[in-house]
């Protein structure tokens, strides 16, 4: 979920991220690349492919909302608070659920068919978000076989974290409520960065942080930025069919290495 008062987060440089972070992966720095250069960018991560073999997968990276966490009803209740301010009837959840990845951006403008520019736009962000803020974990679950997932990396030793664009004024409250926080080896969150994604630098924080470099890790989203986010910045991106996806998307044009349909189909990508 983005937002647009973002706080002021570490924004580590650029460049550095990627030379610590890359360790050394030609296709760490071709793929950086393809994030300056955007027409480029397929040509770019395909040469990536070419001179950098994959490694082995020694970390695991989730988007959070409609990935790790099913965070639909909770959002869709603070839109409907919004929604009832206004004498608005609710929407059904089935309507909101796949605009659940889209932050309050997206969200108001299905409840409300608003832009940033309109002049009640500030009042009901408020509204909703201050509402999201203080209920932000009373309907949330993880996903269904998440928390399977999560316990055999941590049998097998595999560290993983999040990437999300959700601000951490959320991301951390909620990770606390799920009972997560501690157990993830990193937290980046949409302000953490100068960028969020699809953009890599903070992909190449989490990598920082774990001390990993990107082609050991592996990335589950459930939206086109994720997958571009993970290819910019070398990570082989899994799609997560299960989360916020419309019915119209082409994920074959998504450019992800895999795709699966419940999280612990993702253990089958560990042996790559």
């Amino acid at each position: 979920m983005t937002d647009d008062r973002m706080l002021s987060g570490c924004a580590t440089p650029l460049l550095e991220d990627c030379r610590v972070a890359a360790t050394g992966s030609l296709s760490s720095v071709l793929c950086l690349l393809s994030s300056v250069f955007c027409p480029l960018s397929s040509v770019l991560c395909l040469l990536s492919s070419v001179f950098c073999p994959l490694s082995s997968v020694k970390a695991i990276l989730f988007d959070l909302d409609g990935t790790f966490a099913d965070t639909a009803p909770d959002l869709a209740a603070a839109l409907n608070h919004a929604r009832a301010s206004r004498q608005l009837p609710p929407l059904p959840p089935d309507i909101v659920r796949p605009q659940a990845s889209h932050g309050s951006r997206g969200l108001l403008k299905l409840g409300f068919g608003i832009e940033p520019d309109a002049p009640d736009y500030d009042v009901l962000r408020d509204i909703f978000l201050d509402y999201y803020e203080s209920n932000i974990c009373v309907h949330t679950r993880l996903f269904p076989g998440m928390a399977e997932l999560v316990a055999a990396l941590e049998q097998r030793g595999i560290r993983w974290g999040i990437v999300t664009n959700k601000p951490q004024r959320y991301t951390v409250p909620l990770m606390q409520a799920l009972g997560y926080a501690e157990r993830a080896a990193c937290l980046v969150s949409g302000d953490t960065c100068a960028h969020a994604k699809p953009h890599p630098e903070p992909m190449l924080k989490a990598c920082e942080l774990m001390g990993i470099a990107p082609t050991q890790c592996l990335y589950l989203g459930d939206d086109l930025r994720d997958m571009q986010a993970a290819n910019a910045a070398a990570m082989r991106g899994i799609i997560a069919r299960y989360g916020y996806i419309s019915a119209d998307a082409r994920l074959d044009s998504w450019g992800a290495h895999g795709i699966i349909d419940i999280p612990t189909e993702l253990l089958d990508y560990l042996t790559l």
